[in-house]
């Protein structure tokens, strides 16, 4: 019998997902369907009914515009917002800022899709000479962390799940066990490590998963925090296969 609920949703479209970039840690705000997507992800919750103690974000914008969004449909503006970078979406490192199809183009659809889709290969670095390293690595949010030698300059996914999920245990999982009713936005490699970790998947598996865009999903765990319901989606099947289907056509080329 499920004991514990929380919800968990992929932030919006972001103006640099619209134009098919590797975006990572640059801080791109969302797209006009992106604000769409998250005002339609709020609008979902109202209907069902949710409401929510706390709310866990990233330090991106995105994951943030979304995660306001969502709490103004469901009137619950007021309610404590706990922000962290263990929540930030994978660094693709020297990738940040490429388009996905052109860099397709150039190095083969083979290639990106090891980039993207293998679970510890991660890209190449971002080195000091690539135009976005000063505006991230000297970012005023990071003041307080990650630290200088956990500031990250590339992930795979394996690397990723490794820093979100200490978050998880040490502070989400104890508030649901506190009984508190909690909302995540965030982004769709550092959700992956949570639901990798949930339903136990495979490394494979869980490269194969293409979490939509602005789309909420619900997790119902037992006492042991393990899945009475799995990743049970606040929308119709036709449109989460279709926003699905959307994100995986991102990495081929033109």
């Amino acid at each position: 019998m499920a004991k514990y609920q929380i919800v968990m949703v992929r932030h919006g479209e972001s103006e640099w997902n619209k134009l098919n970039k590797f975006c990572g840690w640059y801080d791109a705000s969302l797209s006009e369907q992106g604000v769409k997507e998250a005002e339609a992800a709020g609008a979902a919750l109202k209907e069902a009914g949710f409401k929510f103690d706390i709310a866990h974000t990233s330090v991106l914008t995105r994951a943030q515009k979304t995660l306001d969004a969502i709490l103004e449909k469901i009137s619950q503006k007021d309610i404590p917002i706990e922000k962290t970078w263990r929540l930030n979406e994978r660094h693709y490192g020297g990738l940040t800022g490429l388009n996905k199809a052109e860099t397709a183009e150039k190095h083969g659809e083979e290639q990106v899709k090891i980039w993207r889709r293998s679970f510890d290969i991660p890209p190449p670095p971002m080195d000091k000479d690539h135009p976005f390293y000063k505006t991230i690595v000297e970012d005023a949010r990071y003041k307080d962390g990650p630290s200088k030698a956990e500031f990250p300059m590339f992930e795979s996914l394996k690397l990723t799940i490794e820093r979100t999920m200490p978050y998880w245990n040490d502070t989400i999982v104890p508030q649901m066990k506190a009984g508190k009713k909690i909302l995540i936005a965030a982004h769709g490699n550092s959700l992956r490590g949570i639901v990798k970790h949930l339903d136990q998947m495979s490394d494979a598996a869980i490269m194969g998963l293409n979490l939509p865009t602005g789309i909420p999903f619900v997790y119902e765990l037992d006492e042991n925090m393990k899945p009475v319901v799995s990743m049970k989606f606040l929308g119709d099947e036709e449109t989460v296969k279709a926003a699905m289907e959307k994100v995986a056509a991102q990495g081929k080329a033109k």
